[in-house]
């Protein structure tokens, strides 16, 4: 299934039902007095957190979606049925924005989260509401109010703890399909990623983390050159990125530290918070180097990158040094998540009750 990680929709909930003028008729009672119900409420549409979904393609080919009005209110003190609901099952991690003004109006960020984007409009009143002593025979009604209307623009951003970066054919595909459940397709030629793929690392009972590979990045990808440009939205919210790269190029032209600095050079065009994510380098394809080179050709490629960050070398086809480097993820992910869970601190001068 094609990956798609944008859309737009119109959604537009429920007009409420318009009151109803209506006294009774009865026998031997000449003034029976107003007996109109109110309009029922209008549907609302409502978006859910789907865990089963990972692309928004349903809304690329059903973007209106309309609920129900509600019924119109009746004598006898009848009041008019609510117009049924709609709900939209998204993927975790839907962006819903405002099309034309650009707001972000709502984020889908756990499983199962149930929001409200578009509210039914309120029935209106019957002839029953307005009775009093001193008007005994209302004529009065009032309209249904409407719906709510909205041109939404939806956008997926993946929820992962871990992305990889680096050029096409790097090795991404091989090294998550190494330490992870994730199958994306492998071949000895660039750009056989072509969406996002994302791959559950078992570390131990109960201990994982999430790895998000995107297609490979060349330059120019921050200005939309390439497949990745597309996608690295999809690495805003990890906690740590892995700058894969291949450490032995088919092509002897090709400089690893060439194609290492265009990718970082893109990163920071695109977005300088991505750019100061935490990002370690993974040195692939080792097993594709002459034993008695590696030592120095590790040490060649550090110092002319002027790394000074954490390194790891690996193969990630025979995977050998990929289990040092999975318990190394799984802790700085544990040490960001207890960051992330503790509580803060509170000046003892405003500790106490909020003003009403």
């Amino acid at each position: 299934m094609k990956f798609v990680d944008e859309a737009f929709i119109d959604i537009a909930a429920g007009d409420g039902g318009n009151g109803c003028v209506s006294f009774r008729h009865e026998k031997y009672k000449e003034f029976g007095g107003p007996n109109g119900g109110d309009g029922g409420r209008g549907g609302h549409v409502f978006a859910v957190a789907d865990p089963n979904l990972n692309t928004l393609v349903d809304y690329r080919y059903s973007r209106r979606h309309d609920a129900k009005r509600g019924e119109h209110g009746m004598g006898s003190d009848m009041f008019g049925a609510a117009g049924a609901d709609i709900t939209l099952k998204m993927p975790v991690g839907t962006i819903i924005t405002d099309a034309e003004t650009g707001e972000v109006l709502y984020e889908l960020l756990n499983p199962g989260e149930v929001i409200t984007i578009a509210k039914g409009g309120d029935g209106g009143f019957g002839n029953l509401r307005f009775k009093s002593a001193i008007n005994r025979a209302p004529r009065q009604k009032t309209p249904g109010w409407p719906g709510e209307k909205k041109n939404l623009k939806l956008e997926l951003k993946v929820l992962a703890d871990v992305g990889l970066l680096g050029m096409p054919n790097a090795g991404k595909s091989t090294f998550i399909t190494a330490v992870s459940n994730a199958r994306p397709k492998i071949a000895d030629y660039p750009f056989t990623t072509l969406h996002p793929n994302l791959g559950v690392v078992r570390v131990g009972p109960e201990q994982s983390f999430v790895v998000a590979d995107i297609p490979g990045l060349i330059e120019g990808a921050s200005e939309g050159a390439g497949l990745g440009h597309q996608f690295l939205r999809h690495l805003q919210r990890t906690r740590l990125l892995l700058h894969i790269v291949d450490l032995a190029p088919f092509d002897d032209a090709v400089d690893p530290v060439a194609q290492a600095k265009a990718i970082v050079n893109e990163l920071k065009k695109y977005d300088q918070k991505l750019y100061n994510k935490p990002r370690w380098l993974v040195l692939n394809k080792l097993d594709m180097v002459p034993a008695e080179e590696r030592e120095a050709r590790v040490k060649d490629f550090v110092k002319r990158f002027k790394w000074k960050g954490p390194v790891f070398e690996i193969s990630a086809l025979t995977r050998e040094g990929c289990e040092p480097l999975i318990h190394a993820i799984f802790r700085h992910v544990q040490s960001e998540q207890r960051v992330e869970n503790e509580p803060v601190e509170v000046d003892p001068r405003f500790a106490g009750d909020a003003p009403a």
